[in-house]
């Protein structure tokens, strides 16, 4: 009796925390919200459109937000951001809103505070979702990071690059004909093999550091957001070819700026 009520007490435990590991993370099925002003699928409205997307609309620390100078706090640090990353087997996924590189098993890590959070995917955003002091670039990059440890209080980390139009990014040009395959042929999985991380260009030593949310549903509160001071360059046709290929003929993917809260922001750099 004793035994059968433990296991029906674990099984209810696995149950109440399910949703929570499931929500805890994007949404990779991005068809049930857009990105239209005023539509009843728009940002919005997302906290509206599941009780576990509720923070959308009622968070008090969302994300993306703009860095301003009269915000930030500058922090002297010559260390630079701890990245270690390699080379993995990966697919391209068209999401609904986005396109994504899954890295499916170890493509490295980043540490941040002591914490070691490891590598899931990259997506973006056009134009993109910060802003610095107003302006708005052409497009932003998204590296998400998770991390098991027990011990940490953030569990979800992100790196952000923004660029402007101008010489082609060779990240993506390596990727244009995986790309360039899920328009032509309507699909919404390639499959390029390995993809290197480490060939993705940021700056390391000096970044924007704050903690926000995810910027698609669930809209996750408590994470960690590093953005890249330096700002890259990608071709026009690298930015309509990344809107062409998802097939949501939106002009846009980028939620709206959100309220800073007094949130602590830092420039931390040499």
């Amino acid at each position: 009796m004793h035994i059968g009520f433990r296991i029906w007490s674990l099984l209810l435990l696995l149950i109440i925390l399910h949703p929570i590991r499931i929500y805890a993370q994007e949404v990779e099925d991005e068809r049930e919200f857009d990105y239209i002003k005023g539509s009843r699928k728009g940002p919005l409205k997302w906290g509206e459109l599941h009780k576990e997307w509720y923070a959308c609309n009622n968070g008090k620390m969302q994300s993306p937000i703009d860095l301003s100078n009269k915000r930030v706090d500058i922090i002297h640090k010559s260390n630079k951001l701890a990245r270690s990353y390699k080379p993995c087997i990966a697919i391209i996924a068209n999401r609904g809103h986005d396109i994504a590189v899954h890295w499916e098993s170890n493509a490295g890590s980043i540490e941040i505070n002591g914490t070691v959070f490891s590598l899931i995917q990259a997506h973006w955003h056009s134009p993109s979702e910060h802003t610095i002091n107003g302006r708005r670039y052409s497009l932003e990059l998204h590296m998400v990071h998770k991390t098991t440890d027990p011990t940490s209080k953030h569990k979800i980390a992100v790196i952000g690059v923004l660029y402007k139009i101008g010489k082609p990014n060779p990240f993506l040009t390596k990727l244009i004909p995986n790309i360039t395959s899920l328009v032509k042929e309507d699909k919404e999985h390639g499959h390029p093999g390995v993809i290197d991380p480490r060939e993705i260009q940021m700056s390391c030593r000096r970044y924007y550091n704050y903690i926000g949310s995810l910027t698609v549903p669930p809209c996750t509160e408590g994470v960690v957001w590093t953005i890249s001071k330096k700002v890259r360059t990608v071709s026009l046709d690298q930015v309509k070819l990344l809107r062409d290929a998802v097939h949501d003929h939106a002009q846009k993917n980028s939620r709206p700026l959100q309220p800073n809260r007094h949130r602590d922001i830092q420039l931390i750099g040499p």
